[in-house]
């Protein structure tokens, strides 16, 4: 079995996709617009660029996502995707990119149980929590 996020956005997928994979040094393995698909008949005709479905591979974990027509739009709530990264500098580098043009809701530092832990919600409204754990002892 595999647990896969699902991110929803309001017009920037395409664009948030390509930061994330920027930012985690990630690959976008996937994006399809309403446009040439099935869907593109029943799409506005201002909405057929956007994402029907992206694919975005983070290490090895996947993230999938889509734009939502307005009318369905929620905001995110509830949940965060958390990344945890091999280095201190990983960690501080991706948190400090993923809250610029956001909010930093926990700043980056070290806590009881990691090197460095915080939380932030990104410029595209979606929520990090970025961790570098503590070595085993």
């Amino acid at each position: 079995m595999h647990v896969n996020a699902y991110l929803t956005f309001n017009g920037t997928c395409e664009e948030a996709f390509r930061f994330y994979a920027e930012v985690c040094k990630g690959s976008v393995e996937m994006m399809m617009t309403h446009e040439g698909s099935p869907a593109e008949a029943h799409t506005p005709p201002e909405w057929r660029s956007k994402m029907l479905h992206a694919t975005l591979k983070l290490g090895e974990s996947i993230v999938m996502g889509s734009d939502s027509p307005p009318e369905h739009y929620r905001a995110p709530a509830g949940m965060s995707v958390s990344l945890s990264v091999g280095t201190l500098a990983e960690a501080e580098q991706i948190f400090a990119a993923l809250s610029e043009g956001g909010s930093a809701g926990m700043p980056m530092g070290e806590t009881f149980f990691a090197q460095r832990f915080g939380m932030c919600t990104d410029r595209f409204g979606i929520r990090w929590m970025v961790v570098c754990e503590k070595a085993m002892e």
